[in-house]
């Protein structure tokens, strides 16, 4: 076959999986294992013979025209430079584990079949994103994968969490979507096509007239799909699905595709010089806000979830200093240990034997109970908090490096202050990073809590994917020497002074929390149910409120009060309160918007009882009291009727006979 062909299939395959789920789900359950896992295997295996054939050389183009617009053409269009080939393998390699995990992590879930052919569909929608030439081929999976996630992230509906969290996800990705969407349709404009090498020619050609509006408009999509701020509100608490679900979100679809699409489209934004700082801005107020907000979490899954969007800060803000090369790094480098961390997440949840015990303040000598899950998420989170050997410390010195370089004026790919801004934001995040990854394994692992009961040994197909996702979160970063030739020819190789203060940063993160935790964890007691904690921050009655508005852990008639063994508290001192709500930004868009438009509703639906009702109402009693009176005289009596017609007849002739006389 030819790469074309073979490009074709890739997101067709899991596309007919999911639609044959979808109908033989209840008819032939049998069948619904193998439909999820083996399409998308087979897909992931293609994916990896395009990108060995494409060899980080001469992109793969290829298009043909859907219908005459008789304008701007709309073409069904393929692209695969080396960006989008390393991309697809990694949409592959993450689908299959989330769909080989599922089978063990869902096994006794009665939606499963649904659940199964939403993934598929939700990887066959990512990379048609990866692969299209075309921005309304694009457009098309970016809004299919907006829909599965809402149907995923609300698999649970049982619960008003996952319904709540689903609609809020929705929500605030359309309203990134909107002017997403109107930036698509000036683009095109400006550029007289949707395809992309013709946009990119463009503006290579100095063709767009409006650089700098057409990089708004596109950033406010990038930010509501990749969770930037101020559209980063849904992510974590889109937690409420299931584990794998986050998995695949967070690691491989969904949120990566609008750094991708950054990425690709990166010339647009590098037009303009303001849309460069505004995205830097962007990337460091997410950076630093949601690593003060992880360090803030309980909920492992929260923690993770405020983490990935720090790492998507560390993307764009690779994107704001111009270097395409070092933000689709992190980004492979990412979607592989951070698929591992919520897996393993998984498996601790999975152990405790319910979703609600995934607060790390309640856990207690796990690292017997789970091994697989202890090794290999650790070795997830030193890739995460950039330890060298680790993938994650070369993707994310690449990042460093390209700012370092801008900021100093070795590149002008950018302006010097978007590198700046990035430079002190990501060597901040690295403390706050290797701080709250610190933490994590604290108390996941050592944490003095209630234990749980033990729910026995986790599912092979689990614990399997785990060290499969462990290679490569432990030795991809190895390969920086081999993808500047899919990278446009950039130099990847980690520098000097970055290295030197990048990983100096995380240990002393990593030291402090430690320190922070062995201070505290004396602290942490067990206590009768009822009774008040000591704390060393502010008076008992206040912590034991606290306690109680967290919903501590209770087993019979003991309570587990979480605040004192948390290094967390301690490090963030009165902060804390602000960060564990992610600085009220969700009570601040319900002041903003919420209220005012519930407010406007209600006036309107006064309006249309009081006013416009009156108004029907009025225009109804006049015939209403007509009717009433007509009524009134159809008394049935026959007499009556004579007698009226006869004292009508009477009067009549009087009038007559008085207007014959008077003429």
């Amino acid at each position: 076959m030819t790469t074309t062909t073979l490009a074709v299939l890739v997101p067709l395959l899991p596309l007919l999986a999911a639609a044959a789920g979808l109908l033989l789900g209840r008819t032939a359950p049998g069948f619904v294992r193998p439909l999820a896992v083996l399409p998308t295997l087979t897909a992931f295996a293609l994916a990896v013979v395009v990108a060995v054939r494409q060899g980080g050389g001469q992109a793969v183009d290829a298009a043909t025209e859907l219908t005459p617009t008789g304008s701007v053409p709309i073409e069904l269009a393929l692209h695969i430079d080396g960006f989008a080939a390393l991309v697809a393998v990694l949409v592959g390699l993450v689908a299959s584990c989330v769909q080989i995990y599922s089978t063990g992590y869902l096994r006794d879930d009665p939606r499963y079949p649904s659940y199964a052919a939403l993934v598929s569909l939700f990887t066959s929608a990512m990379l048609l994103v990866v692969y299209s030439g075309d921005l309304m081929l694009l457009l098309v999976g970016w809004e299919i994968m907006g829909i599965c996630s809402y149907f995923l992230v609300g698999h649970y509906w049982e619960t008003s969490e996952a319904r709540a969290a689903s609609i809020k996800a929705f929500l605030v990705t359309k309203l990134g979507d909107v002017p997403f969407l109107i930036g698509l349709f000036a683009l095109a404009t400006d550029a007289g096509s949707f395809r992309i090498t013709k946009v990119l020619g463009a503006v290579a050609n100095g063709g767009l007239d409006h650089p700098t509006l057409i990089a708004l408009l596109l950033l406010a999509g990038v930010a509501g799909k990749s969770a930037q701020f101020p559209l980063h509100t849904w992510l974590p608490d889109a937690m409420a699905g299931p584990t794998p679900v986050s998995a695949l979100i967070h690691a491989a679809t969904m949120v990566a595709a609008g750094v991708y699409f950054t990425a690709r489209l990166l010339p647009v934004f590098a037009a303009s010089s303001a849309a460069l700082v505004v995205l830097a801005v962007m990337a460091a107020v997410t950076m630093v806000g949601s690593g003060l907000a992880a360090l803030a979490q309980d909920d492992i899954k929260r923690v993770l979830a405020y983490s990935t969007i720090g790492q998507l800060g560390y993307m764009t803000g690779a994107l704001a200093v111009g270097d395409r090369g070092a933000a689709v790094f992190h980004l492979l480098s990412h979607g592989v240990f951070k698929a591992l961390l919520f897996l393993a997440a998984g498996v601790i949840i999975h152990a405790a034997g319910t979703n609600s015990l995934a607060a790390m303040s309640r856990m207690k000598d796990l690292r017997a109970r789970i091994p697989d899950a202890y090794w290999t998420m650790t070795v997830a989170l030193l890739a995460l908090a950039a330890v060298p050997p680790f993938a994650g410390f070369f993707s994310k010195e690449s990042v460093l490096g390209a700012a370092e370089h801008v900021a100093t004026g070795h590149t002008e790919h950018a302006p010097g202050a978007a590198g700046w801004i990035v430079l002190v934001a990501a060597l901040l995040t690295a403390v706050l990073t290797a701080a709250y990854a610190t933490r994590l394994w604290l108390l996941a692992f050592r944490g003095r809590g209630v234990e749980a009961p033990d729910h026995g040994r986790q599912p092979v197909v689990m614990t399997a994917v785990l060290w499969v996702l462990a290679v490569p979160s432990l030795a991809f970063g190895l390969a920086y020497g081999l993808l500047p030739d899919w990278f446009d020819g950039r130099d990847l190789a980690p520098t000097l002074t970055t290295s030197v203060l990048g990983t100096g940063l995380a240990l002393t993160g990593g030291l402090i929390t430690y320190g922070a935790w062995r201070h505290t964890s004396a602290l942490a007691v067990r206590v009768p149910l009822g009774a008040v904690v000591a704390h060393p921050e502010g008076d008992a009655a206040h912590v034991e409120a606290e306690a109680i508005a967290m919903h501590e852990s209770v087993y019979g008639d003991v309570a587990y009060a979480p605040d004192p063994a948390d290094p967390g508290r301690l490090l963030l001192g009165p902060l804390h309160r602000h960060a564990a709500v992610g600085f009220h930004l969700d009570a601040v868009y319900a002041t903003l918007f919420v209220r005012p438009v519930q407010a406007a509703a209600s006036l309107v639906r006064f309006l249309d009882r009081e006013v416009v009702d009156t108004y029907v109402s009025g225009a109804s009693a006049v015939p209403r009291l007509l009717g009433a009176a007509v009524r009134r005289a159809q008394t049935g009596n026959v007499q009556t009727y004579v007698s009226a017609l006869l004292a009508g007849t009477v009067v009549l002739a009087v009038a007559a006979l008085l207007v014959a006389t008077g003429a």
